[in-house]
């Protein structure tokens, strides 16, 4: 901005010809105003960004499309919510619950037996079968089993969790181990 007038003064000078641009658009009179105005605010927060001795004219036209076309490519991706249905299906539990039953669970986990610890990471959190399992203990598949539902019963009374209590952990591998906790043997 080195000339002795400054570029902001002739924004001014646009503002009906930006006007008349942003209706044909929008096709909305009130939605042009507020391009218009978004337009302005960009042109003047970035005016250090204009070339003086340009063209102020199709530098704000070219601001006010390209705001146009990025708030089009928002909306596109945007989720219409009027009544907020949408949103009440997406709450999450707070990450810290998550925490501090993942230290519980760890806790309760070391204090099973090796054998048990084994056959429920091998079944539950790896995904083996309890065919595959057993073939990598050396041990008859039933054993892996008894081991596996041993080991959930134990972790159950460990969490003081009754047979119809949800867990409460978000974690998909520590789900995996806890699987059929809640009545099934797995």
């Amino acid at each position: 901005m080195t000339g002795a007038t400054d570029p902001r003064d002739e924004i001014v000078q646009h503002l009906g010809a930006l006007r008349a641009f942003a209706i044909s658009l929008t096709r909305s009179a009130s939605s042009a105003d507020d391009l218009v105005q978004d337009t302005v605010v960009k042109a003047w927060t970035n005016i250090d960004k204009f070339t003086p001795g340009t063209n102020m004219r199709a530098w704000l036209f070219t601001i006010l499309r390209n705001t146009f076309y990025s708030s089009r490519r928002r909306v596109r991706r945007e989720v219409a919510d009027v009544d907020g249905m949408y949103s009440t299906r997406l709450a999450s539990k707070p990450d810290h619950d998550g925490r501090l039953a993942m230290r519980d669970f760890q806790a309760a986990f070391a204090k099973i037996g090796d054998e048990q610890r084994e056959a429920l990471i091998l079944v539950g959190a790896s995904g083996f079968s309890y065919e595959e399992a057993a073939e990598m203990c050396g041990v008859a598949v039933g054993t892996i089993k008894s081991r596996a539902n041993r080991g959930r019963k134990r972790l159950a009374e460990i969490l003081d969790m009754a047979g119809d209590d949800e867990i409460g952990l978000t974690d998909p591998t520590t789900l995996a181990v806890l699987n059929g906790l809640s009545g099934s043997a797995g």
